[in-house]
């Protein structure tokens, strides 16, 4: 398959890339990083490739407005994210918070070429993975109950996707995507992670965007950047988190929007979020600053230890007390 795309007004390919269909586990992987800030374009793009396998993620803002061209040669089974918000946008004066706005999906995507509007002052965050037909159905059998309707539009040869509408990217696929991103292994053990990772984005994507019809129209506009405070104050105070409706009249979202907007947003709970903070810090501090049980247990915000104990093994799967080893 052949993957390539340019910027508008530059003569040269940003990247063009002919990748072999064939899945082959030990083909050699390459890595390449293009860097471009020079007014208007302010790029970084980073790809991987290997056989029946193209990855890149790339961070895009323009001062001008312009579009950018792509052409898809072959067959290929696209999982497309993508991430923007205001340059100006900030949460809580931090620049570099969650992207506010974010959609995906999953496309069968035959020799194609597209063209896409980039407005201007927008900070993109772009995550792509082609995959060949046949390194998509190693990953995921051709049979497999999960994608049936998806395979059988495969097979007539159409553009498609997988769902009718783009849906919201939530915290256990941003947190896969960093992981990919920020991987610093190499060679076989990156090559293998990165499978790994694929299967496993795959699956949060085939979860949600196989769920029940369409997304609800519950975030717009200002929500966003309210839910992301909202998750900003729970990660600063998980210790002695506010009640729901105490954050819900300091963020200024309704308690009915904070619960079900935070859950879409996220793809979690408010209470599982404040556990899962909970639970990771406590486990940091056992193993890594050597602390006690009952330390630890008030140290993460529980009154009575036996309660942090319960929490604790119903979280990992095993008490604190055997964590050690």
């Amino acid at each position: 398959m052949l993957v390539k795309s340019r910027i508008e007004g530059l003569d040269t390919w940003l990247f063009k890339e002919d990748i072999p269909d064939n899945y082959v586990p030990n083909y050699k992987l390459e890595e390449k990083e293009i860097a471009i800030a020079e007014k208007p374009i302010h790029l970084l793009n980073r790809q991987l490739a290997t056989g029946g396998l193209f990855m890149m993620q790339s961070e895009i803002r323009f001062d001008i407005p312009t579009h950018i061209y792509t052409e898809v040669v072959g067959e290929t089974v696209t999982s497309q994210f993508i991430f923007y918000k205001h340059a100006s946008d900030k949460l809580k004066g931090k620049p570099n918070a969650l992207y506010g706005r974010s959609r995906h999906n999953i496309r069968y995507i035959p020799t194609t070429a597209n063209e896409h509007e980039i407005k201007q002052d927008i900070d993109y965050m772009y995550f792509l993975i082609v995959l060949s037909k046949d390194y998509y159905f190693n990953l995921i059998d051709r049979h497999s109950l999960l994608h049936e309707d998806f395979v059988r539009e495969i097979e007539q040869g159409q553009y498609t996707s997988f769902s009718s509408e783009d849906f919201f990217v939530t915290l256990e696929m941003r947190r896969v995507i960093d992981d990919m991103v920020n991987c610093r292994q190499e060679g076989e053990l990156k090559r293998i992670h990165t499978e790994a990772r694929i299967l496993e984005l795959l699956m949060y994507q085939l979860e949600q965007l196989s769920g029940n019809g369409q997304e609800t129209e519950l975030i717009r506009g200002d929500d966003i950047l309210k839910l992301e405070n909202a998750r900003e104050v729970l990660r600063s105070r998980y210790v002695t988190p506010p009640t729901q409706k105490e954050l819900s009249r300091e963020v200024g979202l309704n308690e009915f929007k904070l619960r079900r907007g935070f859950k879409e947003y996220f793809g979690i709970t408010v209470y599982d979020y404040v556990t899962r903070l909970r639970m990771e810090e406590a486990k940091r501090l056992l193993l890594v600053e050597g602390q006690s049980i009952s330390e630890v247990s008030s140290g993460v915000g529980f009154s009575h230890q036996n309660n942090f104990s319960i929490a604790f093994k119903k979280y990992f799967g095993l008490p604190p007390s055997e964590l050690r080893g």
